[in-house]
């Protein structure tokens, strides 16, 4: 059975550095066979800037959110696929809010008991990959860590692809190996 992978831009960009690295993200993926699906999530429709904590999904059996908006039905794609992949430029040492504003929303992801400190989630034991680019050198080992965390945290495989220097949008398309080395990673997530 082939992968399954959900794709999230956090670009505001259609063609700039972002969507080229998961262009060549997604051909090395389905060069594997992999289903890719692709979503911006700065163009998704929200009824909220962000998790409200509202908490309702602790108390709802589903892993879902009880917002309903465009972001409700990405959030559970997550929980039925093998890979997720958060793309984005690097914004003041961090991720988009556009990545920001789902990354968040996880939440409804998992149930937590506060009196055992445990928690459950679909996401345990699949992979969590983060491909970003940034115009220097600087800040990339920044926007990672959150990520990081909460694969470790979840119990998820954790990947990354890291472009320093790539530049203003569209650029990355003019370094050097750094086609082949999305291409790569695209397979190693299938």
């Amino acid at each position: 059975m082939p992968k399954k992978i959900l794709v999230l831009s956090g670009s505001p960009k259609k063609n700039g550095n972002t969507a080229t690295l998961i262009g060549w993200v997604s051909e090395g993926a389905r060069a594997q066979g992999a289903e890719v699906e692709i979503v911006n999530t700065a163009f998704l429709k929200y009824k909220t800037a962000g998790c409200t904590s509202c908490r309702v999904c602790q108390g709802i059996q589903e892993y879902e959110c009880a917002v309903k908006d465009e972001a409700q039905p990405v959030l559970k794609k997550m929980a039925n696929v093998d890979a997720v992949v958060f793309a984005t430029p690097l914004y003041f040492f961090g991720a988009s809010a556009q990545i920001k504003l789902i990354f968040d929303r996880m939440f409804s992801l998992y149930k937590w008991d506060n009196e055992t400190d445990a928690f459950t989630t679909p996401l345990k034991g699949k992979t969590l990959a983060v491909v970003a680019s940034a115009y220097e050198d600087v800040g990339l080992d920044a926007l990672e860590k959150p990520f990081a965390l909460t694969a470790n945290y979840t119990g998820m495989k954790f990947m990354s692809l890291l472009v320093p220097n790539a530049g203003v949008s569209g650029n990355v398309k003019n370094l050097k190996g750094v086609r082949e080395k999305a291409i790569r990673f695209g397979k190693k997530i299938a």
